[in-house]
């Protein structure tokens, strides 16, 4: 993973000491709210229903063993003695005082983390495919890409202050696993009719309000261009974007306003003007590619490793043979898998993890996993390159602190945003959804039946809990002062986007586990031998769910 040099180091550690001065000369008196509102969100801290929350920066989701130790130290220290991944691959804790928030800081760039750039409209976490580097269907890897966008985006002077947050997600596989089409911009890596590697570039998408699928601005952009033509683009957006009505300020209403050829023919034009600039050169070389590149290509692999045999091992134990099924995904190199932990327990709210959860997986990760992790979308943590001869007992130390439930990819494997349990835009409580969820759905042949059915939950229609593209989508709503879930069907992140549709009028918030039953009975008795749920839905439509689920109303 990238190490940073003498300069990351001391921007991160400047940071930290002047936004301790900041905080102290807040509490103080000495600097008004409004004032300090925007110095604390350039660090990452909001202000929730409870307590001060801050949100840890986990670039593209790599989380070293150290990293993943100090997170749980303060967790154990300045929090309730847990975290939670969230679904831009970072980490958040939920009950600091707002005076420790200085000393957080401070231990976290002991490690090279930080907070800047979580929260604000400002370019925030570039997110990529949590297999990336290992996955077989991988064009290149794209986490040195990720990592070269990270420094071009943090603390851009440009784009301190853009009209609205922006985000980013890489994905360098055939399979999109980075949800790139619901982002402001998406970037994959692709493949031209003459063999040659470049980006294809998407623009305009995001959830929220107003729900868009990113579009393609350039289909093939060559490798040296790709900080040239971002360049560009965030220019237009800052100088072209709303900046009167925060609704409409994402770049994805300004494609839609102008557009996308009249965005395209701006863009190219800001381009060109840039490649023309003789103050700046954001030409992206190759000595440059390769020195980031090499930051990533260091591990080191047992060549005998293959000679294992998994499958003899897993007609031995059928609890470990639905794990590896489950909770495995294969790797380029022969004899080994990448594993996945599952945040998703039984009774454990998605994403969250115990201090004593991260020490221990830190300790795996030395173990089995030359020392990283990845923080998924999904809020789940992957342990990338795993011997398959290894697999037993990390799965059976994976069991002893709850982390081995055999669940991904299933019912249960749900995004879930905090709700309206810690977050003051909330409409509905989230948490205790998921629980009634759980608690119905908790036979696991069930859900191994069902197969994969990803379901995707949010507190509120800022759509955190990405419900427009679960399979299954389920978004709080305040009714006069009750909590009702509204559910949508049909939708995915993944190659073939598409945003579900509403089903029908929203069901009370006890009734979602309910509502749920039904729709998956007429999944159940209307799909074809080996048909998915989201196939299913696509050839028969909502009527036959809508009519199940609003039978006798």
């Amino acid at each position: 993973m990238y190490i940073y040099d003498q300069y990351d180091q001391k921007i991160i550690d400047q940071r930290v000491d002047q936004f301790r001065d900041q905080t102290q000369r807040y509490l103080a008196g000495k600097i008004g709210e409004d004032e300090y509102r925007i110095l604390r969100l350039q660090n990452g801290v909001y202000v929730q229903i409870h307590a001060p929350m801050l949100r840890v920066a986990i670039p593209y989701g790599l989380i070293s063993s150290p990293q993943l130790r100090m997170l749980a130290h303060i967790a154990r220290t300045y929090d309730k003695d847990y975290g939670h991944f969230t679904t831009r691959q970072n980490m958040q804790f939920n009950w600091p005082t707002l005076e420790s928030v200085p000393d957080i800081l401070a231990e976290l760039a002991t490690v090279q983390m930080h907070a800047i750039q979580t929260s604000g409209n400002c370019m925030r976490n570039v997110t990529a495919d949590h297999l990336a580097g290992i996955s077989p269907d991988e064009i290149e890897d794209p986490r040195p890409y990720c990592e070269i966008i990270r420094q071009w985006s943090s603390l851009h002077p440009e784009f301190a202050y853009l009209p609205r947050k922006f985000k980013f997600a890489v994905s360098g596989a055939q399979h999109d696993r980075a949800a790139t089409q619901i982002h402001d911009i998406g970037i994959q890596l692709v493949r031209n009719d003459a063999g040659e590697v470049g980006f294809k570039i998407l623009v305009g998408g995001g959830l929220g309000r107003t729900p868009i699928l990113a579009k393609v601005l350039n289909k093939f952009l060559p490798k040296p261009q790709l900080l040239s033509y971002l360049e560009a683009i965030l220019r237009v957006y800052n100088m072209e974007g709303r900046r009167d009505n925060m609704y409409k300020a994402r770049i994805k209403i300004l494609v839609q306003s102008l557009g996308l050829e009249a965005f395209r023919d701006k863009v190219e034009t800001e381009w060109l003007a840039i490649q023309q600039s003789t103050s700046a050169d954001l030409t992206l070389n190759e000595a440059e590619v390769a020195r980031v590149k090499a930051f990533f290509d260091n591990k080191q692999y047992d060549a005998d490793a293959a000679a294992f045999n998994l499958d003899e091992q897993c007609q031995s134990n059928r609890a470990f043979s639905h794990w590896v099924k489950q909770n495995t995904a294969p790797h380029k190199q022969a004899g080994y898998r990448a594993v996945f932990v599952s945040l998703k327990a039984p009774g454990n709210a998605p994403g969250d993890i115990t201090a004593q959860q991260m020490e221990r997986l830190a300790d795996l990760a030395d173990t089995y996993s030359q020392g990283e992790l990845r923080s998924t979308h999904d809020q789940n943590l992957v342990l990338a390159d795993v011997r398959q001869a290894d697999l037993f007992a990390l799965w059976q130390a994976l069991d002893q602190q709850d982390l081995a439930t055999a669940n991904i990819g299933t019912l249960t494997d749900m995004i879930c945003c905090p709700g309206l349990d810690f977050c003051s835009l909330a409409s509905a409580q989230s948490l205790s959804v998921a629980k009634q969820i759980n608690d119905r759905f908790d036979k696991m042949d069930y859900l191994y039946d069902l197969g994969e059915l990803r379901l995707k939950l949010s507190g509120c229609i800022n759509a955190c809990g990405h419900h427009h593209v679960g399979h299954i989508g389920l978004l709080g709503v305040d009714k006069k002062g009750s909590q009702w879930y509204q559910i949508t069907l049909g939708g995915s992140a993944e190659n073939e986007a598409a945003l579900g549709q509403v089903l029908g009028r929203a069901v009370p918030i006890d009734e979602v586990a309910d509502a749920l039953e039904k729709i998956l009975t007429v999944y159940v008795s209307q799909r074809l031998e080996g048909e998915s749920f989201l196939e299913t839905y696509g050839r028969i439509g909502k009527q036959p769910f809508k009519e199940k689920l609003y039978a006798n109303h």
